[in-house]
């Protein structure tokens, strides 16, 4: 297969700095160079060692403590304070300064333990103890700016702000602390910095962020993409089809849309354009399904396993096998997508002498026995925990399976340092995301604005879930999906729930949308950085992402309204009728928006394309469904026959 005109490593280097803020990290640190490595190493090592069931983990203030101390003050010595330091040699002599400080107000929980958790909650925290939580604050809010950006910044600080002095706000206002009192809680307790999310992070994420190293050092990323294009690139609009498949793939690595993008797209995009698709498709197609990797089951990103504590009753386990169907739903919509693009502008698939063999492929199969590990220990009820230590110990169990691969010291030593690398902004926004919940929590915000929500939809289901739609949207336009997830969970899931949605389908709704925010224009960082790689407009790519991906806009509310997707009370019956609709409604909407069904279809055709594909969404009926269906045939009966007939009047004009 040829692979001319890809990215060279400086080239993505470029793009993820550009549109990534999480890759905006020092290049050359100088002699700070084995401090940050020994750093990273021993807290790859702490959650590894924690995580053996012989051990388990830490209380959850100490756990957090070491976790996010470390953390913080490895962002600090990797991450400049402004985008020009990050191609200067060295660290300033004040990031030094200011690590070990985040580091010291963070340890310092470790030494005090048994004084915060006992003497100090019932004679008063001590003026030190309040001044050493103040600093841990501002730092974490700083490394936070560093490492994810400013929005979350904006969106905690609002919410200290509203914790000191909200008390007068109409109907919003609350009981009011002062900074002592505010600063204990959000620092000391399990219900912030160092709550749910935190926990989570410094227990399951981490593991899981490190298997997706591991499988990158074992060069599963390649297999995809060539597993990918050897499954469907021989097909119409082969590449772009296999760029859907191989990015739903590599979002098992990733788990972030925008490196995905770069990673993926550097390969895919280029060979897209060579095959004759729009450089504004090719950037949308790879940007969509870059995105969509982050709901695509066994991993489903960070926020997944936030919800399996959020939501009683419904371990990890049940959030992967619950996020199968709409995952399916959502790469079936972009994979028809990029079909009727492809048909539209008669674009075929790959010769056979330039796609991966079918024999070569299957030699290679021992890749994939990480993630079937991993499946396989999560369906059969253990933890996320040992799942996760069972995948990354087979992953470099399968690296000495060949040479290319094979681990040695020097290797292992660079993935443990990558563990703890790609874990740093994940690890800033959990805590940071714990500050707004927090507040959230002490003020007693979250049932306000469920309230409003209520109020202000007029007892409307579907405005209630436009205006979370929209919330969820916004947010995931400044924050990551995980802080996304985190804030909305708090603020726009109770108000879902609390009008009789199921709690399941009401954190997925708000999942989602906060995922889709990367394709949403005007701010779609997935298609920006893809645009980058196709040298297109930046803005077209992003609406054509939009379009491509318009399942990603449907599919919540279906699971809403038909929870039988999300498999609550599902047997076959239930389940089957309700998929075979969604995915035709799906289509004949994507059909409108990539104006190609059969053939082109005239405008008024498009129009009764979408009503019918709208009509057969609609939950439990039959009638409305029927004609909708009656509607999509109709049209596609008139498209088959203007098709021959343009077809033969071609052949006899020749």
């Amino acid at each position: 297969m040829k692979e001319k005109e890809t990215l060279t490593e400086e080239q993505q280097r470029e793009l993820l700095l550009k549109y990534d803020k999480e890759s905006a990290y020092r290049q050359d640190t100088g002699k700070w160079k084995w401090v940050i490595s020994f750093l990273a190493i021993s807290l790859t090592l702490f959650h590894l060692w924690r995580a053996l069931p012989m051990n388990g983990p830490l209380v959850f203030l100490l756990q957090g403590a070491v976790h996010l101390g470390t953390a913080m003050g490895l962002i600090f010595l990797l991450y400049p304070a402004r985008k020009r330091g990050i191609k200067r040699s060295g660290v300033p002599w004040y990031d030094v300064v200011l690590a070990f400080l985040a580091m010291g107000s963070t340890y310092y929980i470790l030494f005090r333990y048994d004084w915060i958790t006992g003497p100090a909650r019932i004679l008063g925290f001590t003026t030190f103890d309040i001044i050493v939580a103040t600093i841990g604050i501002i730092l974490l809010l700083e490394a936070t700016r560093r490492a994810v950006g400013i929005p979350i910044i904006v969106i905690a600080s609002l919410a200290i702000l509203y914790g000191l002095y909200g008390t007068n706000i109409p109907y919003f206002g609350h009981g009011g602390f002062d900074w002592t009192g505010l600063s204990r809680r959000l620092f000391y307790s399990s219900d912030a910095i160092f709550g749910t999310p935190i926990q989570i992070s410094s227990t399951f994420i981490f593991l899981f962020l490190f298997f997706g190293v591991m499988l990158t050092k074992t060069g599963v990323g390649q297999y995809f993409n060539d597993l990918a294009f050897g499954a469907t690139g021989r097909y119409t609009g082969g590449t772009a089809k296999a760029a859907v498949v191989a990015s739903a793939m590599q979002g098992t690595v990733t788990g972030s849309s925008v490196a995905n993008t770069v990673a993926s797209g550097s390969f895919t995009i280029p060979m897209m354009k060579r095959a004759k698709f729009r450089p504004e498709f090719a950037a949308a197609a790879e940007a969509s399904a870059s995105t969509g990797g982050q709901i695509m089951p066994p991993i489903m990103g960070a926020a997944a396993f936030i919800m399996a504590e959020y939501v009683s009753g419904v371990s990890y386990s049940d959030i992967v096998i619950i996020g199968i169907i709409p995952a399916l739903l959502y790469f079936t919509g972009v994979f028809v997508g990029t079909h009727f693009e492809a048909k539209k502008h008669g674009i075929k698939g790959q010769p056979k002498d330039q796609l991966p063999s079918l024999k070569g492929l299957f030699k290679r199969a021992d890749l994939l026995l990480p993630l079937v590990a991993i499946i396989y220990m999560l369906v059969n009820g253990w933890t996320p925990t040992t799942a996760a230590l069972t995948g990354i110990a087979t992953a470099f169990a399968v690296s000495f399976f060949r040479k290319d691969t094979r681990m040695g010291p020097k290797d292992i030593i660079n993935a443990l340092e990558q563990g703890a690398r790609v874990a740093l902004p994940v690890i800033a926004a959990c805590a940071t995301a714990g500050i707004i919940v927090g507040v959230v929590v002490f003020t007693g915000l979250g049932s306000k604005i469920a309230g409003g929500l209520i109020s202000l939809a007029g007892n409307s289901l579907f405005l209630l879930l436009f205006f979370t739609m929209i919330a969820c949207i916004l947010l995931g336009m400044g924050l990551p999906t995980t802080a996304n997830y985190v804030v909305t969970a708090t603020m726009a899931a109770p108000a879902l729930i609390q009008f009789g949605i199921e709690p399941i389908a009401a954190h997925f709704f708000v999942f989602y949308f906060g995922i889709v925010a990367d394709i949403t224009p005007p701010v779609c960082l997935a298609a920006y950085a893809g645009s980058g790689i196709a040298r297109a407009n930046p803005m077209r790519a992003g609406v054509t992402a939009f379009k491509l991906a318009i399942a990603a806009f449907i599919i919540p509310y279906v699971f809403v309204y038909n929870p039988v997707l999300l498999l609550q009370d599902a047997t076959f019956l239930t389940l089957v009728p309700v998929l075979l609709t969604a995915i035709i409604g799906m289509a004949a909407v994507s059909a409108t928006m990539m104006g190609y069904f059969v053939y082109k279809p005239y405008w008024y055709e498009r129009i009764l394309l979408l009503a019918g594909g709208l009509m057969l969404i609609v939950p439990e009926n039959i009638p409305v469904e029927l004609a909708g269906l009656a509607i999509i045939i109709v049209v596609g009966v008139l498209q088959h026959f203007r098709k021959k007939k343009d077809k033969d009047n071609d052949v006899v004009t020749a």
